[in-house]
């Protein structure tokens, strides 16, 4: 039965997916809510431009799913909070996950849940942290058959980076998403390598888990578009971006690009005319 709603968040022909993720409120840090100030207005732009998954906090799930809009994009419901982004960190770190949480993704009508796996240099707390979720989590999903999306995440160090600066060393990544594959992800949420050509390793290490790459900072038009056509060339499943279409000048646009690569194998160039100048 969990297939049910892995047929929701991939498309049927492609078996790709395309995640657009504003659950960046969660985190209360300011930078974040660029772009989503207005949440219910983001969240209808998105869907006019049809991903086929948007991810959403257990407070604003409803912008989604209250919408009288046939087809919908699937809500990805993110479930853990965390305090780890800023670039002066709090003496103290956590990550927290809600209550009952895959009870509520299902009253939410969710397809997936996702829950974060971090590495950050000094802080084994919150690895461990992480850990506690998703082996409670993991249960959980299996008895109501919803997907568990794991978010490895690498961070560099906050001294060295001066904030929420991931760390694309394949070396770094690959065992983080191992453990991920092994603590019982359906779905993988990894970041890109610093060289792109090594993402086949990444894709070979979670094995016939699918990989949905994370779209990271802010990049260039040109430079996201051309990203994402080597990562699909790559083996990738789909991708997950957030920051670069919820702050771009023409979010719809971007989606639309982007969809264009994932799912009708456009290269940047062709993708790059979906965007409104």
């Amino acid at each position: 039965m969990k297939d049910y709603r892995f047929k929701r968040l991939f498309n049927p022909q492609t078996n790709r997916c395309f995640d657009v993720a504003v659950d960046h409120g969660f985190f209360n840090e300011p930078t974040f809510l660029q772009g989503i100030e207005n949440l219910a207005e983001a969240v209808k732009t998105l869907v006019a431009a049809a991903p086929d998954a948007i991810q959403l906090t257990i407070g604003q799930a409803h912008y989604l799913q209250s919408l009288p809009v046939r087809p919908k994009p699937a809500l990805v419901l993110r479930t853990d909070v965390a305090n780890v982004y800023g670039a002066n960190l709090p003496r103290t770190l956590f990550s927290r996950m809600i209550d009952n949480a895959v009870e509520q993704a299902v009253r939410l009508d969710a397809a997936c849940v996702v829950v974060n796996l971090f590495r950050i240099p000094g802080e084994p707390e919150v690895t461990d942290q992480c850990i506690e979720n998703i082996i409670k989590l993991k249960p959980q999903c299996e008895r109501h058959c919803v997907p568990l999306m794991i978010e490895p995440l690498v961070f560099q160090p906050n001294t060295k980076a001066g904030g929420y600066m991931v760390d694309g060393d394949p070396q770094k990544i690959i065992p983080l998403v191992r453990q991920a594959c092994e603590l019982g992800a359906d779905i993988i949420k990894a970041d890109p390598t610093d060289n792109v050509d090594d993402y086949h390793k990444v894709i070979e290490t979670a094995g016939c888990i699918p990989v949905l790459v994370r779209g990271g900072g802010k990049a260039s038009d040109a430079e996201i578009l051309t990203r994402t056509e080597k990562l699909m060339q790559q083996g990738a499943a789909g991708i997950v971006y957030g920051r670069n279409i919820i702050q771009h000048t023409d979010p719809a646009g971007m989606t639309r690009a982007l969809m264009s690569i994932v799912h009708e194998g456009a290269n940047a160039e062709a993708a790059a005319k979906h965007i409104r100048k």
